[in-house]
């Protein structure tokens, strides 16, 4: 348990971080090709929406890039549940991976180098933030904020379709 966990939760047993739903879907046409992000945050029966693109990307920097831009949103440390439908993104963090890779010097286990480390570094910069849990859900299988987060990232990708 870090330090500012103590600090935050453990105070007569109470949890005084605030519990923060975060659901998320990257998109990209072609692969690489224009991409885009979405993101729902939920707080207090409040949300926010978040979406952005990329001319040319990825999708899986894509997917990255919604949880990044959804955490940084986050003034404070919260507790945070993320829900994407990006094995990508949840096998990395649950099964350690990542931490993996980072440990050797972004090598994968078959020693070939670790794709994305830039957003790799800023996601876990704001894992030791926040508490988070990953959730996966399958994408297009009418889960409405997966729904909502594929249509943004969907309507961002398509801005830059035609630039070239």
């Amino acid at each position: 348990m870090r330090d500012y966990d103590t600090i935050y939760t453990s105070y007569f047993g109470v949890d005084f971080l605030k519990n923060v739903e975060i659901f998320t879907d990257g998109a990209c046409s072609g692969n690489p090709g224009p991409g885009g992000w979405g993101a729902i945050l939920r707080c207090n029966g409040k949300e926010k929406e978040l979406s952005g693109g990329e001319a040319l990307t990825t999708n899986n920097r894509m997917e990255l890039t919604a949880v990044i831009s959804a955490l940084s949103a986050l003034k404070v440390p919260c507790n945070v549940t993320i829900t994407t439908d990006s094995k990508y993104v949840c096998d990395a963090v649950l099964k350690g991976w990542v931490y993996s890779w980072q440990k050797n010097g972004w090598k994968k286990a078959d020693k070939k180098p670790a794709l994305n480390v830039d957003l790799w570094e800023k996601l876990l910069g704001l894992l030791e933030i926040h508490n988070a849990e990953f959730k996966w859900v399958k994408g297009h299988n009418e889960h409405p904020e997966n729904e909502r987060c594929d249509a943004l990232a969907v309507a961002e990708s398509l801005k830059f379709k035609n630039i070239g």
